[in-house]
């Protein structure tokens, strides 16, 4: 049902999503540290599954940069505007697929089959039940060669309780029990304007990957600056101070605390 849910709310928000990444600084930081990352870990030429990478922003970025990729995601409606938008870009000849499937069912992989597995933007947060999470990852990791990378990014707990204050959520007195939920425990099952999510701690979604992989580190992407869009679209505007908080931004993202807070964090292991 959750599945459902997820499908029809990102069907209904279409090209938001593709914008959501560009739309102003604030958002840009997500993409940009998460492109830091990549580029810090990834071979100069990898075959990539891009799951849940919706209308493929990460897809055409990595596609230019020379990697093939197989983009698959939930979503029809989103695959179609990837399609467009990798056809105006002109890097077809590097997607090699686009698949409509579900992260927690790969079957149509073969074990092995990826250099690099990516799962981000919170696509794994999108399955609020225990053991699909579970199987998803079992599934990302199968798919994954020997001695390679798996990123994944979720949606930050904390982050959300930190937001209660900006946006005061209508469930807060609506639903006080549905907020209560996902906030303390980190379930939502919807209703309320967004899709079914569960939002992680860094120290949970950790112990989801252990035993399994080997820990790379976590990243906070939108850091320091998380739960606060407007100011820093201010200072940005601002460009005399984008230097120094940029640096410092990368220097401190990868902290425990850090990671903690942010809006999205994204783990990055070894198989």
């Amino acid at each position: 049902m959750t599945k459902k849910l997820v499908k029809k709310y990102y069907a209904e928000y279409g090209i938001k999503e593709w914008k959501r990444l560009a739309r102003d600084p604030y958002h840009r930081l997500e993409f940009d540290t998460t492109m830091y990352f990549l580029k810090k870990y990834l071979p100069k030429k990898s075959l990539i599954l891009d799951a849940g990478g919706g209308p493929g922003r990460y897809t055409i970025k990595l596609a230019k940069m020379g990697h093939n990729i197989i983009l698959l995601d939930l979503t029809q409606e989103l695959l179609e505007i990837a399609k467009r938008r990798i056809k105006k870009e002109k890097v077809q000849n590097k997607v090699e697929q686009i698949i409509q499937g579900s992260i927690d069912e790969l079957s149509m992989f073969e074990n092995d089959a990826f250099d690099v597995v990516i799962c981000l933007g919170g696509v794994l947060s999108h399955i609020v039940n225990k053991k699909q999470r579970e199987k998803a990852i079992s599934e990302l990791i199968r798919v994954t060669k020997k001695n390679s990378q798996i990123f994944v990014s979720v949606i930050g707990r904390l982050a959300v309780c930190m937001n209660s204050i900006n946006y005061l959520w209508p469930e807060m007195l609506e639903a006080p029990d549905v907020y209560k939920k996902f906030t303390i425990k980190g379930d939502y099952l919807g209703g309320y304007g967004f899709a079914p999510a569960h939002f992680y701690s860094p120290e949970e979604l950790k112990k989801e990957f252990e035993g399994k992989t080997k820990f790379l580190e976590m990243v906070g992407l939108e850091g320091i600056f998380s739960t606060h869009p407007r100011r820093y679209n201010r200072v940005y505007k601002l460009k005399k101070y984008n230097k120094i908080l940029g640096e410092t931004h990368l220097k401190t993202c990868t902290h425990p605390n850090i990671a903690g807070i942010s809006e999205h964090f994204m783990i990055i292991c070894k198989k």
